[in-house]
């Protein structure tokens, strides 16, 4: 039996997952690098049993920091993605304008809060 071999059972071992068979405990008993893998899971299980149970306080005023950097980046994306689709009516309008212009002089004026359409010569 190699290290190689043995060395993908060592943490289910470690964390009574599973148990090693005849040869790979025989393995373990005498190799020192399998044993000292075997202590490195044992030592990282019982720090992460121990990260369970601790509580950790936040700073003052962290929680208050947290959200109005949420509500920051929101407002950003907000605005960005309202330039975005105005890039569209942008482009339109200046093909509208460009299309009047080579038209004769028309001029196209669209009122939003109406929805009316007024040509002016």
């Amino acid at each position: 039996m190699r290290c190689d071999q043995v060395a993908p059972h060592l943490g289910d071992a470690a964390s009574g997952r599973s148990l090693l068979d005849g040869d790979e405990r025989h393995h373990v008993e005498h190799c020192l690098r399998c044993q000292a893998e075997l202590v490195q899971y044992r030592k990282l299980l019982r720090a992460l049993r121990t990260l369970r149970t601790e509580v950790i306080e936040p700073a003052p005023g962290l929680l208050a920091e947290v959200l109005a950097a949420v509500e920051s980046a929101a407002e950003h994306g907000a605005v960005v993605g309202i330039l975005r689709g105005r890039k569209v009516v942008y482009v339109g309008g200046l093909a509208a304008a460009a299309t009047a212009a080579a038209a004769g002089g028309a001029l196209v004026i669209v009122n939003r809060s109406r929805r009316r359409i007024r040509i002016a010569s």
